[in-house]
């Protein structure tokens, strides 16, 4: 099945609601999928068949279980979610048929593209992943109680929400999903809710139902099992039910990541005045470092552990097999810290930023088999995007948590991942970064400083705190969560450089025992930050000799992978240098790869190089074919009559191979040893195994044509024989 079904001309170029795609679709289309899913229509309801559909679809067990679909279709799903539902893509992604036949995603032709479309009906339903904020607006939403997703419902729809209720929150999303009209929404809020809202989000975007009534200066206390419970006429339930506070079980309430970044905004002008003195410092001598460590694009190393991951698990054409280091990886569990430490030792990089790559690589889809499909991401998205689409999978947080000890989240069991408030810590990281870093070398004590003028540090703290009680971690400080962010994670990233110095201020409190640490935000770093392309250098992918293939950042990452079984990794370090020599090329073309495929690939990259186009011809000649017979031994035999004799005699003929190479004879496989030298002996041929003739273990069957013994009574057969 191979089919757009929603046409370009039957459906608004913005809607994104399942009911409305279901009645653009085709009347057969609708038809077939009706007969797939066994979907019970009833005329005599009042909604018409796409309503009924649409009711039917919501239920289906794949969007709260992805684990039942198959992995293609899951990382799909993913992707397309992320782009908040609508996905351009060059091509149709393998992984799509499966959900256009189950309904679960649909697609039409935009221009020269080909648009994924995922439902708000389906979106509200997802289970977080590694790759999502989880404390972004669909995450928290998802998760939610169905006492807060109806009051949600109810707001946005104007009158009271009916099951089921994932068609009822398409409204609310139409409004959470698009920043200004989220907005303005926010911009409707009255003076009391705006308060309460900030207060919460000066607290670090969360707070438990005591210090909500606090906000609120709600005096009536009710009390249940789990506390106190906020009432339903109060501010807080105002906010919960335009979605803006998020009520998390047992005893929490959150302010989506969404929503705290359009109410922290209007806070810049506020705290401007109070870090003017760290700023003026950092502007007023030079701070650079005598040593220092530059950062590296990210992207040539996530590609080389992909690269190297895949070495012994992609020797056939489809890729599929999983053994080598995909053996080691299992979904949804943390990558072995020996194959961590085996790349580092490799690619002679830090382990730490190793892992921090191989945890945003996993979690963006480049471990997966569909990552070398050039339609979808990422295997559509170029190097040089690569870089971008990594940052954005940390920016985000679900991956990895610098407030853990271990911060690769899948290293955790399922129901122990609760997020830390990490992620407001990164934020204000990076904007400090932004206000101080232009370019100029800024000491770390002085970052520390204007971390530490953060309104938000007090309540950070006391969510820190909370969270490690909660998880049964150690708790943290987030200056040194931030410690850990600079000098860990944003390196690794290639947004900073680090340097060291005796003569920077020094501050034991944040530099410890070691020496003083000064860090500049690198131009790669400027442009993602300002959600602007990292700059590249334009080069595109040449071979800097026969062999030796250096990847230009306009490369794409599948086609990369689809070479990945036959390149061998040169220099992973600012570029990615591949090296294709003869014994790769002989490698996949015993694999089964035709020499014409192997040209097709490299070609997409760089053009192939005369002396490297002669190799593989060279390598691709067929002088000859042989046939393969299996056969269990060789039975040398030097007189030629009696290797006649065994060759044509009844008896033995169909042990052997015919015909046999001169000087012996091929056993036959499946003729084991007894069974051959048993009916050789019939016709009088020993057989010597060391010197030593091999007697047969077991009887030969009787003959048809023997005679059977007297069958003898035991009184009078034993008389007979003591006679005798």
């Amino acid at each position: 099945m191979s089919y757009l079904p929603v046409p370009t001309s039957r459906i608004p170029e913005a809607a994104n609601r399942l009911t409305d795609i279901l009645r653009a679709l085709p009347q057969g289309e609708l038809d077939g999928l009706i007969d797939r899913l066994a979907i019970r229509i009833d005329p005599a309801k009042r909604i018409d068949v796409p309503s009924q559909v649409a009711r039917a679809l919501v239920s289906l067990p794949e969007l709260r279980d992805a684990s039942r679909l198959n992995p293609a279709c899951g990382e799909l799903m993913h992707r397309v979610a992320e782009a908040r539902g609508s996905l351009l893509v060059a091509s149709v992604p393998p992984g799509l048929e499966p959900l256009l036949a189950r309904g679960l995603m649909f697609a039409r032709s935009s221009g020269t593209s080909v648009e994924l479309i995922l439902p708000a009906a389906y979106l509200v339903q997802l289970k977080a992943w590694e790759g999502e904020d989880p404390r972004g607006m669909r995450a928290l939403l998802s998760q939610a109680q169905f006492e807060t997703m109806s009051a949600i419902a109810s707001h946005y729809l104007g009158r009271p929400a009916t099951p089921p209720l994932a068609l009822s929150l398409e409204s609310a999303w139409d409004v959470l999903g698009h920043p200004q009209k989220l907005a303005e929404e926010i911009a409707k809020l009255s003076p009391t809710e705006r308060r309460v809202l900030e207060g919460v989000e000066a607290e670090g975007g969360e707070v438990d139902t005591e210090e909500l009534l606090e906000l609120e200066r709600e005096p009536l206390r009710m009390r249940t099992a789990t506390g106190a419970a906020p009432s339903r006429r109060g501010v807080g339930f105002s906010l919960e039910r335009r979605a803006l506070l998020i009520p998390v079980h047992p005893n929490r309430h959150v302010v989506p990541t969404e929503v705290s970044a359009i109410i922290g905004a209007a806070h810049h002008s506020e705290r401007a005045a109070q870090r003017a003195e760290v700023k003026s410092f950092v502007a007023s001598g030079d701070h650079a470092p005598r040593r220092a460590r530059f950062s590296l694009d990210p992207s040539s190393l996530a590609m080389s552990v992909a690269v190297a991951a895949r070495e012994s698990s992609t020797r056939n054409p489809e890729g599929r097999t999983q053994s080598g280091a995909f053996a080691d990886v299992r979904p949804g569990v943390g990558t072995p810290k020996s194959l961590v430490q085996k790349l580092a030792a490799r690619f002679g990089r830090e382990p730490s930023h190793v892992a921090l790559v191989v945890a945003l690589s996993r979690a963006t889809g480049l471990w997966e088999p569909m990552a070398m499909n050039l339609a979808a991401p990422p295997g559509s998205a170029t190097l040089q995007e690569l870089t971008r689409l990594l940052f954005v999978t940390w920016r985000r947080g679900g991956a990895w948590d610098e407030a853990r000890t271990e911060p690769e989240v899948l290293r955790l069991a399922p129901e122990s991942r609760d997020s830390s408030p990490a992620g407001v810590v990164r934020e204000m990281v990076l904007e400090a970064l932004k206000e101080l870093g232009e370019g100029r070398w800024v000491p770390w004590s002085s970052l520390a400083g204007w971390l530490r003028s953060d309104h938000m540090v007090p309540g950070l703290s006391r969510l820190l705190r909370r969270w490690a009680e909660r998880v049964g971690a150690e708790p943290v400080d987030p200056i040194e969560v931030a410690r850990r962010i600079v000098h860990d994670s944003l390196p690794a990233l290639g947004i900073v450089d680090l340097g060291e110095d005796e003569d920077l201020p020094h501050d034991p409190a944040v530099d410890g025992e070691g020496p003083p640490v000064a860090l500049r935000l690198t131009a790669r770093g400027r442009a993602l930050l300002a959600d602007k392309p990292p700059p590249g250098d334009g080069e595109p992918s040449k071979f800097l000799d026969t062999h030796v293939l250096r990847v230009g950042m306009q490369a794409r990452v599948g086609a990369i992978l689809a070479i990945a079984s036959f390149v061998e990794i040169g220099r992973a370090a600012e570029t990615l240098d591949l090296i294709i020599a003869p014994q790769t090329l002989a490698r996949a073309l015993s694999a089964g790869l035709e020499a014409d495929v192997l040209r097709a690939r490299i070609e997409a990259i760089a053009p192939l190089p005369e002396a490297l186009a002669r190799t593989l011809a060279q390598a691709s000649v067929v002088v000859g074919r042989t046939a393969w017979v299996p056969a269990s031994g060789l039975l040398w035999v030097e007189d030629a009559n009696i290797r006649e004799m065994l060759r044509t005699r009844r008896a033995t003929q169909e042990l052997f191979v015919d015909p046999s190479p001169p000087g012996g004879l091929l056993v036959t496989a499946g003729v084991d040893l007894d069974r051959l030298a048993r009916r050789c002996r019939t016709i009088g041929v020993e057989i010597l195994v060391d010197g030593q003739v091999v007697r047969a273990r077991t009887l030969p069957p009787p003959s048809s044509k023997s005679v059977p013994p007297p069958r003898l009574t035991p009184g009078r057969g034993t008389q007979k024989a003591d006679k005798s």
